[in-house]
């Protein structure tokens, strides 16, 4: 299994590693020893809106090699949906079998295609946003099978431990939200 976590200038720091923490927990503590994942980028430089540096492992690469695709939200999100190089990339995620994103993650998600016909969520004050999209459930989490999105940068971590049972089963959720003392599941 091969996941790739797109990260971009501006991303918010929390939607990314929420999700990544447990998500690697996978491999970490064993239960999925094959897993490998990657820090994608567009560019080579990802600065969050705080100043924090991400150092990405793949640039420009082709997404088709993966089996997940995980987009974070960020205030980069508004801009990045209307930059038509940046979703022509990202577009190369459109024969992965999984797509996911948080808080406004989905933005692109829509811009790239992904949500035509689905429902999905992103921040509350993204709804109308998202609304071009596709239609939009106040959910913590929206499953809808190849697609799974979530609300707010709080729900990152809900999200990860969503995907740690869709990619493994309830008890390997258990025991990294266990782990990770992570009581609001």
């Amino acid at each position: 299994m091969k996941i790739a976590f797109v990260l971009f200038h501006h991303v918010t720091a929390l939607d990314f590693v929420g999700v990544y923490d447990p998500v690697t927990r996978l491999k970490t503590m064993n239960v999925i020893p094959d897993l490998e994942w990657d820090i994608c980028a567009f560019t080579e430089e990802i600065v969050d809106g705080t100043g924090l540096q991400f150092t990405p492992t793949r640039v420009r690469e082709s997404l088709d090699q993966y089996d997940l695709v995980i987009v974070p939200g960020g205030f980069g999100t508004r801009t990045l949906r209307n930059d038509a190089p940046f979703i022509e990339w990202l577009k190369t995620a459109k024969n992965c079998k999984m797509k996911a994103s948080v808080c406004t993650g989905s933005l692109l998600l829509g811009a790239a295609g992904f949500l035509e016909g689905k429902s999905a969520t992103t921040h509350p004050n993204a709804f109308l946003e998202l609304q071009t999209y596709c239609t939009v459930l106040s959910e913590r989490i929206v499953d809808e099978g190849d697609i799974i999105t979530a609300g707010g940068v709080s729900s990152s971590i809900d999200l990860g431990l969503y995907l740690c049972e869709k990619l493994a089963d309830f008890d390997a959720k258990e025991k990294i939200r266990v782990q990770m003392d992570y009581q609001n599941v």
